[in-house]
């Protein structure tokens, strides 16, 4: 995941909680929203489970600091550094390039079956260039 300066639910969507025992991702025993850009609310439906909420984002090594306020869990959300910032451009950049050969070995893939098909040259070429047309 790529997480930009926005506070988003879905920053906190990994966590698991020890629930009864068993592990239980996050939104199944609280009501997570952002009710600020930098700020995360987690609402546990049992009061009980605070600790167990800031242990769980403890322990996914979020980088954030939970706190509690009896009621519920707020995680503040710290401003991106142009250090961070770099770090994500590459993360992104690292990750558009993975994107860029997983499409060309499926292209290739799809050639090399086409080749083995038994159709006309005619047919085989307007397949392929179906096939060029997608993955452009």
């Amino acid at each position: 995941n790529i997480r930009a300066g926005k506070a988003s639910p879905s920053m906190v969507s990994g966590v698991m909680v020890d629930y009864y025992g068993s592990p239980t991702p996050l939104n199944q025993v609280a009501n997570v929203n952002t009710p600020d850009g930098m700020t995360i609310s987690i609402q546990p439906w049992e009061k009980s489970l605070i600790p167990e909420i800031e242990k769980g984002i403890q322990v996914a090594n979020l980088g954030f600091n939970p706190q509690n306020n009896g009621e519920s869990v707020i995680i503040n959300v710290p401003p991106l550094t142009e250090e961070r910032r770099k770090d994500l451009a590459k993360q992104a950049k690292a990750e558009a390039e993975e994107a860029k050969v997983v499409v060309r070995n499926d292209r290739k893939n799809a050639n090399n079956d086409l080749k083995k098909l038994d159709i006309s040259e005619d047919l085989q070429k307007n397949l392929e260039n179906d096939i060029q047309e997608m993955t452009d």
